[in-house]
């Protein structure tokens, strides 16, 4: 019974500072391009076809970050 004391203390604090983490990796932009790098291991920048793709994806992300704000 006395564990309880401590570990239902620790418990709450790790859950605290699991949120917090996770929220500061959704602030600072973490999650903002999930496919960007899988795609850059595949197709070569100098690739016309591809930066045209990638300058319309850009395009398109900024939009929604004006949608958010």
């Amino acid at each position: 019974m006395a564990a309880l004391y401590i570990l239902i203390p620790v418990a709450v604090v790790l859950v605290a500072l699991a949120i917090w983490v996770f929220f500061w990796a959704v602030d600072s932009g973490q999650y903002d391009d999930l496919d960007g790098p899988a795609h850059s291991i595949l197709f070569d920048e100098e690739d016309p076809k591809h930066r045209a793709g990638i300058e319309e994806a850009d395009k398109g992300s900024d939009e929604g970050k004006a949608d958010r704000d």
